[in-house]
This record gives C-alpha cells, sequence and structure tokens, in this order.
C-alpha cells in the first residue's frame, strides 16, 4: 500500500465493555485521521454487548465463535489449540473478506484467534493491554509483535508502550467545570451542594450501593448530594430513599458520563480500567473499591492514580457507611484537599490515548509484516507455556 492510501483495519475488542469501548475509541481515532479508513469489528456470537455497543457507533461487526481461555494451569488448556483451529480458519475469512493490512487486538476471546488469523495471513498485528496485569489472549499476542501499547505505566507487558487508554471523545474533551451548570440541571441536582457520583458499573456492585444507601442520610443532611447509579441488575421501581437536606438522585444507569463526571466533585467506584483512565484523564477525584474476586487486577489498575495523589483506595470489605462517614464525608467537606487531588488525577491521566494508539497503528503498516504464519503445532506450545506460568 501507497503512504497515502486508506487503512484496512480490523479491531479484535469483542467480549466486554472494558475491551469493546478502547476498540471504538480507535476506530473514531482512525476514521478522524482519514474518512477513508474502513474499520470492521470481531465480536463473538455469544452475543451480548457486541452486537448492541458495536452496531449502534456504525461499524461493521463480524461475528466468531468464542474460545475461552482457562485462566489456570488445569487440563482445558490442552484442548484449547483443538478448539481455537475452527475459529481461527473463521477469522481468517474476515480478514480476507476485510483485505486487513492490519489487526489490532484489546485482549479477551476475540484478540487470541484475530492473533493467530493475522499470522497465517502476514497482517501486522498491534496490541493493546489496558489492564495492569495483561489477559493470556495478549500475553500471547505480544510474542507476535513488536507493536505493543499498554494503558498503564505499571503494566510490564515485554516491548509494551505507555501510550494510555483510548477513550470516548465526549469524556478526553470534556471541560469540567465549562459544563457543570448543565449536568447538574440535567440530572436534578442543586448548583449550591457538593456531588458524590456513585456507580459500580453497568451491573451494579452491592457493596457499594448497600454502603452508600446506609449513608444516605448522613451525607444529606451534611449538605452532600449523591448522584448514584445503582446498576440495571440492582434497580427497583418501587424503592425510594427520601432523605431531608441535599438530594439524592437514583438511577438505574448512566447514559451520560461525561455529565455525569460534570457534575461531580468526586467518586465512589470500583477500579475498572476504563473507569480509571476516565477519572484520571478528567481530573475527578475518587475513592476506588477494588472488586475482591478474580485475579486482582482492579487494585492494581487503581493503584498508579491512587499513588499520584488523585484518589483513595478502600478494600471491599472495609467498604460500610461508618468508613464513609469517617473519611469520604470529611473529604469532601474539604474543597482545597478535593482540588488537589483532582490536579493530581488530571496530571498522571492521558487523554490522547486514541491518537498515540493511532499512530503506533500507522508505525505497523509502515513497518509491514516482518513474521509469517506458524502452525497450530506452534500456537499449541505457546498456549500451554503461557497458561502454566
Amino acid at each position: 500500500m501507497t503512504e497515502d492510501a486508506p487503512l484496512h483495519v480490523v479491531l479484535a475488542g469483542g467480549g466486554s465493555a472494558g475491551h469493546i469501548e478502547p476498540a471504538l475509541a480507535l476506530a473514531d481515532a482512525l476514521c478522524r485521521r482519514d474518512a477513508r479508513n474502513e474499520i470492521t469489528c470481531i465480536g463473538t456470537t455469544r452475543g451480548g454487548l457486541d452486537t448492541r455497543l458495536i452496531p449502534a457507533r456504525g461499524y461493521p461487526l463480524e461475528l466468531i465463535p468464542a474460545v475461552p481461555m482457562p485462566r489456570k494451569p488445569t487440563i482445558d488448556v490442552f484442548t484449547v489449540p483443538s478448539r481455537l483451529a475452527g475459529t481461527v480458519r473463521r477469522t481468517v475469512d474476515v480478514l480476507d473478506k476485510a483485505a486487513a493490512d492490519i489487526v489490532v487486538g484489546f485482549g479477551g476471546h476475540v484478540a487470541l484467534p484475530a492473533y493467530f488469523a493475522a499470522r497465517r495471513r502476514s497482517v501486522p498485528i498491534v496490541v493493546h493491554e489496558a489492564n495492569v496485569r495483561p489477559g493470556l489472549a495478549n500475553r500471547i499476542g505480544a510474542r507476535m509483535t513488536e507493536w505493543i501499547a499498554t494503558g498503564s505505566p505499571d503494566c510490564r507487558l515485554s516491548g509494551g508502550r505507555y501510550l494510555g487508554v483510548p477513550l470516548r471523545r465526549m469524556i478526553s474533551e470534556l471541560d469540567r467545570p465549562a459544563r457543570r451548570d448543565e449536568a447538574i440541571e440535567f440530572f436534578g441536582l442543586r448548583k449550591d451542594a457538593v456531588t458524590l457520583l456513585v456507580s459500580g458499573g453497568s451491573l451494579g456492585a452491592r457493596r457499594l450501593n448497600e454502603a452508600i444507601e446506609d449513608a444516605a442520610e448522613q451525607f444529606s443532611s451534611a449538605g452532600v448530594q449523591i448522584l448514584h447509579a445503582l446498576g440495571r441488575g440492582a434497580w427497583r421501581d418501587d424503592v425510594e430513599f427520601p432523605v431531608s437536606g441535599a438530594p439524592y438522585v437514583r438511577v438505574p444507569y448512566l447514559d451520560r458520563m461525561d455529565l455525569a463526571y460534570a457534575a461531580a466533585d468526586a467518586m465512589l467506584c470500583r477500579g475498572g480500567m476504563m473507569t480509571c483512565s476516565e477519572l484520571a484523564a478528567v481530573g475527578l477525584p475518587a475513592v476506588y473499591v477494588p472488586l475482591p474476586i478474580g485475579n486482582g487486577e482492579q487494585r492494581l489498575n487503581a493503584a498508579p492514580v491512587v499513588r499520584a495523589g488523585g484518589g483513595l483506595l478502600v478494600e471491599d470489605e472495609e467498604l460500610t457507611s461508618a468508613w464513609l462517614a469517617a473519611n469520604l464525608l470529611p473529604l469532601l467537606a474539604d474543597r482545597e484537599k478535593l482540588d488537589e487531588m483532582g490536579k493530581a488525577a488530571a496530571e498522571f491521566g492521558r487523554r490522547d490515548g486514541d491518537e498515540a494508539l493511532v499512530d503506533l497503528v500507522y508505525e505497523a503498516v509502515r513497518s509491514g509484516a516482518t513474521e509469517t504464519a506458524e502452525t497450530m503445532v506452534t500456537a499449541e506450545a505457546t498456549v500451554t507455556a503461557e497458561a502454566e506460568q
């Protein structure tokens, strides 16, 4: 291809919002860079967020069978290559149909077959790892390419360049002070009150919900208003929590996170990488409550911004209404401290992760495919070795 030719880019970021949203932010940035660029996204036949979020943004979606990767070395790891073979063949067809110039993977179930398919067709690969602790798919993908980006400076993926996480433009360009009045009106809040934003993600977080519900009256009486997204899984229309002071606004889900961030003075949240990246980018201080299950990645995700002074970290079992009253309520009353923490978060955060990743994509395309396709025998050895580590 010539220097000024449009790119045909295949994005493997299906599965979870943490994989899909960075992929879509990159897609938007690629199209801003050159409107002729063509994007194809890969999702799984399981449906879910892939089939809802990606078409809604206007990008073509190709579905492949999901092949779950074992998190621990069990007997299942030896069946992965045989189960993966058919999915790789299907993914090769997707690459051929798209006339792919490059594959960009974000981890998850669709990334690994995309990496192997790219190798079969000698198509360059870019790997983006948002989390501090890389998943199996990206650990394997990183062995296939020199173009590796990380979303956190703490990520130790070999060869990775810290570029940050690609964010939606509505977040990366958000001017919180300029949008505050609009945001306050949008959510029915008071302009003269400090605002705490609470969200445990799209499905909600029971620990966060229960702690803030128990503390709501105390916060309201102290003049702190709360914007609480309970999560679709926890929402009930017939439940109310009346308070006597500042408003306590409850919603099932926040479609306008830009306005939620603009309305807030601080946030109580989990430690998903997208949340950590967005809060740092917009300079919003937060209390991070990492999910206590899994591989501990949420604690690792939140650690850098907390270390930089942009937030606090509390263990899940320690989060109670008493802890909130003793620790968060005094912080919300200290405007100077809040501003100091917001500035520290903003200085740590990156708003240019999408454009930086576009630059890496073009670099990889210019360099071309430098490796030849490997056999599934080699793939078996690679998968097994990674799963055993």
